[in-house]
Order: structure tokens, then sequence, then C-alpha cells
């Protein structure tokens, strides 16, 4: 099953990593390295199975590998899963032992913050490896990359708005937010401070409690079903992937989706659900580009960071996105295809696999 998923996914490299001392299982996935050494985030997730670990790691590097291409960084897909309950498992003792694991790779794997894993974690697995990103500020990092996430999708948002209706504001629209996290919380604020109306959902009740103290003109539903039968100009999924399912595109009354979660397309290519939005006359922005704000800033971690030059790299994701939409229009595919199609142009231009450190030998 393992050597089938890896061959069918076309992956550089799979580390699987156990350490019996901390209780450590992990798997790391690099999938492409020709734009460099791969990046993106460490899940910590209790999974049923080693084989539903490796097959979430196989999608979310390969989509990695798209997203850093798409935002324009020299960087590969990466991936990271540490198994097991966050809420129970996690101590600084594991997360070193997968510090070392990261280590190990020699700068092939740059990792981050995930679903699972925040700040502080990235803090103390920086303790065991130079290849840790998503730092506090005190540890010379960037800080939470929800930020930049949330603004990036903002900013996706803004131009599929200016794609559909003419403008760049969501000023007057109703949008709805699946998932207040770390991202949409964020992205809710920026969406009341440019005039939308929001209404939000979450599996966690505290977490819109919170929010809508903090902001009561937003209207609160009972879960993700009763959203999606709302009357919205935005459909925003900002929690796990597979949000976009045949039942939730058939019953979407939006006019566009445009959200920080990965891998909302429950299935793609011919007759997948990306051809059913187009069908419907929906306009998908595609997650894995305007979701990239997370690993802009990240990467900048790399360079000392600079939040404003973080901050206006992201702000490139509206002319990306707009450039997304109109390809699709113009090549009548869906975005997700134009999408696609932009980075592989950009990974075909770049250089040799595997990426090697500076200094390493490299056939040519």
């Amino acid at each position: 099953m393992a050597t089938e998923l890896i061959t069918l996914a076309g992956h550089e490299q799979v580390v699987f990593c156990t350490d019996p001392d901390t209780g450590l299982r992990a798997i790391i996935a690099l999938h492409d390295t020709a734009l460099g050494p791969g990046l993106g985030g460490t899940r910590f997730h209790p999974y049923a199975s080693m084989d539903q670990a490796l097959a979430d790691v196989l999608r979310l590097s390969r989509a990695m590998t798209s997203k850093n291409a798409v935002a324009g960084l020299d960087h590969g897909g990466g991936k990271g899963v540490i198994l097991g309950d966050p809420n129970r498992d996690k101590t600084p003792e594991l997360l070193r032992a997968y510090g070392r694991f990261v280590e190990s790779l020699g700068g092939r794997y740059v990792t981050a913050c995930d679903v699972g894993t925040y700040v502080a974690d990235m803090d103390v697995v920086g303790e065991s490896t130079r290849w840790a990103t998503g730092r506090s500020p005190e540890r010379g990092g960037a800080g939470d990359s929800s930020v930049l996430t949330a603004y990036g999708v903002f900013q996706g948002m803004r131009a599929a708005a200016q794609h559909v209706w003419g403008e760049p504001t969501l000023a007057g629209r109703r949008v709805g937010i699946a998932g207040v996290g770390k991202v949409g919380r964020r992205l809710t604020d920026q969406l009341l401070e440019d005039g939308a109306q929001v209404v939000v959902t979450d599996v966690n009740p505290d977490a819109v409690r919170d929010l809508v103290a903090r902001h009561p003109s937003v209207c609160a539903l009972n879960d993700v079903d009763d959203l999606v039968r709302e009357e919205l100009d935005v459909y925003s999924p900002n929690a796990l992937g597979g949000a976009l399912d045949e039942v939730t595109v058939d019953l979407l009354r939006a006019r566009i989706v445009c959200g920080g979660a990965n891998n909302q397309l429950v299935s793609e290519g011919h007759g997948g659900t990306a051809e059913r939005l187009r069908e419907r006359g929906i306009t998908y922005a595609p997650d894995f580009l305007v979701n990239a704000g997370g690993v802009i800033q990240v990467s900048d971690e790399l360079h000392g960071f600079d939040m404003e030059r973080a901050r206006r790299r992201t702000a490139t994701i509206f002319d990306h996105t707009l450039e997304v939409l109109r390809s699709a229009d113009a090549e009548d595919v869906t975005p997700a295809v134009a999408a696609d199609r932009l980075a592989e142009r950009r990974i075909a231009a770049g250089g040799p696999r595997p990426w090697l450190p500076a200094g390493e030998h490299r056939d040519t």
C-alpha cells in the first residue's frame, strides 16, 4: 500500500520517522525540489492509521509544490505529519526528536506550523534544527503565519470580486466563512473592515462565541450544512480539506468560492468538482494560490524576517489570482487547471532534481 501510494504520487523522497523514547511517529514527504528546498508545515493529527497519514502527507506535499511555484518562491513542495493527538501526545521531547529528523535532511526540508502545531511548537522544534520557521519573534522568527495567510486569502477574494462583479471589494457582499480558527478569524476582521456582511460556523463553539463577542454584527450558524444553503455571495472554507465535495457544490448558492483551507476539491480532473463549480457558474479561486501568504511569510524568515517585505509580496496574490481567473476564461478551462498550468511552467524552468544544499555535488 505505502509503496504504491508513493510511486503513484511521484515523490522524490519520503522519510518515516520513529523515536521510541518519545513516542514520535512521523512522516516527511518531499514532492519536487526543482525550484529549491521543500517548504511546508508540519501537521499534528490523530490519524487512524499510518496509511491514512501517508496519503495525507503525500497529498499535502504535492499541493505545496504548486503553492510555492505560483507564489513565486524558490522552494519546492514538502510536508510533515506527526501521528497522535496534539492535546495528549505533544511533548517538548517529542518535538525536539522531530526536529532532529528535519535536521538530518540537511536543509532539503524546511518546516513550519500547520494544523495542530503552533509558534511555540516551532520554537521547540527549532532547538534541534536550523530548518524550522514560523518561530516566535523572540527566537528570530516571523511569528504566526496565519497573519499573511488570511491577508492573502483576502487579496484573492478581492481579485475574484473584481473578476465577477467588476470591483475589487467585498463591500455590501455576504461572505460565509466555514472555520474561524487562526485564518478564519483574521479573515473576518479584514472582511468587516472592507464593509462585508459575515456569516460563520465552526465545529468549535468557543471559537464562534469569541468571534461574535468581538464582532456582534457577525451572524453564526449551527454547521456547514446550514452555511452552504445560505444566500451568500462568497463561500470561504477555512478549516480542513475536502470542503468541496459533490453534495456541497450542488447546494452552494454563492457566486465565488475562496478560502484558506488546503485541498478543497474532493475530486479533480475531468468530471471533478472544479468542473461542476464552473458548470454552475461559480468562480473558484484555487486554494493553493490564495492561501500562499503563510508560506511567503515563513520563507521570508530564512532571509531575516521583514513583515513589510513579506506583506508586499503577499499582496501580489491579487494579481496572480486575477491572472489565473482570466486565463481560465480565455483557455476555456477551470481555474484549478489554469493555476496548475502556471505552476507547471515555473517548475519546468527550475533546476535539476533533487535540490542539494550549496556546495554539494550535483550532476548536470
